[in-house]
């Protein structure tokens, strides 16, 4: 059994069929106490300082992991820069596996795709899809942990990132997730909800703001914090609910259809507007990393989507900064007012 890297979700069922352990080497930058010197030693290899902190986090946070000598790159559907991203860890003997989900959706190109996958890491059809049956057990406590924060009100923003995010490689031990979200629904379920604990002002008291957070998960968690301090609070985290395939399919290649973040920000558009209308949203924040070029979408997200919209761009995991703590209260009392 060996660790094999990835660069964001992809069909994690092969990788366990074969045998190994996935590792998505975004959780383990972002959670890493030394993730600002991960960025520096990037830039010192030579990565130009306005490359995506992600791009740079992931390089050398791989480096730092000798035990990790097969990476999974997604070619299409995720971050140009991968690309080059590829050929530095290439030049370091990393083994590279690529993988592209087609723009189109296109199901015949995905399972060949897919069947690339299989082929290269040497498992087969069928052990895939008893290790989809096998993952759907755990996503779906996932799903209910997302349930519980918005719909019992009974999870906080962050808490219902953490768990949906880490769907991406199942902390590399699914049995062992599981039984760690079995018990955090057993303890949440048991908590006063959330929303009844509203804040006080002016000797009145004030609803909680429920706000959706879209686009890639953020390089400083600690917003999620820093919202429910003021009296609001993540009740949608929409990547990161896709990283758990929230779709009801048995087929595979189906649900890597229906896993809207790889594709046009069309099919997201109609995955945020559905469920937030569901979850009762009174803003949403739109977040964009530096240098993305997601950050064009920005402009279309606000042509197609009829809510209040701030777009907060983060650059390296140093935390927010006095100029977003602003933008954000000032959100908040516009939504409040």
């Amino acid at each position: 059994m060996s660790k094999i890297g990835l660069t964001t979700t992809v069909p994690v069922e092969v990788i366990f069929a074969a045998g190994d352990t996935p590792v998505d080497l975004n959780n383990i930058f972002i959670t890493s106490s030394e993730a600002m010197q991960r960025l520096e030693e990037a830039e010192l290899a030579g990565y130009p300082r306005n490359v995506c902190g992600w791009i740079k986090g992931l390089y050398s946070t791989a480096l730092h992991n000798p035990d990790i000598r097969q990476i999974v790159a997604v070619t299409q559907g995720d971050c140009s820069n991968t690309h080059a991203l590829m050929e530095t860890w290439e030049v370091e003997g990393i083994e590279i596996i690529p993988f592209a989900f087609p723009y189109d959706r296109d199901p015949d190109m995905l399972r060949l795709q897919m069947d690339k996958l299989i082929n290269v890491l040497g498992t087969t059809w069928e052990d895939v899809n008893l290790q989809k049956k096998r993952l759907d057990q755990v996503r779906a406590l996932a799903w209910e942990i997302d349930r519980l924060t918005w719909e019992e009100n009974r999870v906080s923003g962050f808490e219902n990132h953490l768990y949906l995010v880490s769907c991406s490689d199942f902390n590399g031990n699914p049995e062992g997730f599981a039984h760690e979200m079995q018990e955090f629904i057993k303890s949440a379920g048991a908590r006063k909800p959330l929303s009844e604990r509203s804040r006080s002002g002016l000797g009145r008291k004030k609803r909680e703001i429920r706000l959706g957070f879209i686009g890639v998960p953020p390089i400083f968690p600690e917003l999620y914090d820093f919202l429910e301090e003021h009296g609001a609070r993540v009740v949608f985290n929409e990547v990161q609910r896709q990283f758990s395939m929230p779709f009801n399919t048995d087929d595979i290649v189906e649900q890597y259809r229906l896993y809207t973040y790889p594709y046009k920000v069309f099919l997201r558009l109609e995955d945020i507007a559905r469920e937030a209308e569901r979850r009762q949203l009174d803003g949403i924040i739109h977040y964009t990393q530096s240098f993305c070029y997601r950050q064009i979408e920005d402009q279309i997200i606000r042509k197609k989507l009829d809510y209040p919209i701030l777009t907060l761009e983060g650059e390296n995991p140093t935390g927010l900064d006095a100029r977003s703590k602003m933008r954000l209260e000032s959100f908040l009392s516009m939504i409040e007012d």
